[in-house]
């Protein structure tokens, strides 16, 4: 019998409280649920440093160069914005579209100038009256610049291609380029603007514009005449 604590020699230690295990438990638990966070931390820290499959952009352009400068004459009256619907189609002779073809709408949006040439006026297209109220002004009629597509809003809408063209764009060293498209949404689209009153609305802006400039000077008569009139 041990003197100390009165309980027999040879018998089992006293058990552990529940509570103590419990405790005792909980920070293991906690222990682990530690170490796995740390471990995802830095693994997630280790990939994005690494990164052994991504990718980085590296801009190695050289600098602009400033080919040339040329003086403008020219008065900016209009502006049009146009839209067209590209729906370009290429089949193969004897071969159905599955097989070899494409189809492709592509949106093509962008704006026409319409300006008007002063630097091709004459000495003689500036005529002023003898009381010098009245001026003459004889101007060449508005033109239309090439059209300015915008590349934000350009896009390939849908495409379909046959077997044997999804084939030869994946095998080859360079994707099909867009340029065809551009160049055909260009083309439907200077025709519009010819088409359309882009021209007359110039010749009016430039006829409104000049008329208030002429009359600020003190011209109570402004007159103006085109030079493709008789």
């Amino acid at each position: 019998m041990n003197r100390q604590t009165g309980a027999p020699q040879g018998s089992p230690p006293p058990a552990e409280p529940a509570n103590r295990r419990s405790r005792r438990g909980w920070r293991w638990l906690a222990g682990l649920l530690f170490v796995a966070l740390l471990f995802v931390v830095g693994a997630r820290l280790a990939l994005s440093w690494l990164d052994p499959f991504g990718e980085r952009t590296v801009d190695r352009s050289g600098p602009v160069l400033l080919q040339s400068i040329h003086n403008l004459s020219r008065f900016e009256a209009a502006t049009g914005n146009f839209q067209v619907v590209v729906d370009l189609e290429k089949d193969a002779a004897f071969l159905p579209d599955a097989i070899k073809g494409t189809r492709t709408l592509f949106v093509g949006a962008g704006n026409v100038d319409a300006y008007v040439d002063f630097g091709s006026l004459t000495k003689d297209a500036i005529t002023v009256s003898p009381d010098r109220t009245t001026v003459t002004v004889r101007l060449p009629r508005a033109q239309l610049e090439k059209p300015n597509l915008d590349n934000k809003r350009s896009y390939v809408f849908a495409q379909q291609r046959g077997l044997l063209d999804r084939v030869s764009d994946f095998l080859s060293s360079s994707p099909q380029n867009q340029q065809e498209l551009y160049v055909l949404a260009e083309k439907k689209i200077a025709d519009a603007a010819v088409s359309s009153d882009l021209r007359a609305r110039a010749d009016q802006n430039t006829r409104a514009m000049l008329e208030g400039m002429l009359t600020s000077l003190g011209f109570t008569k402004v007159v103006i005449q085109y030079s493709s009139e008789p």
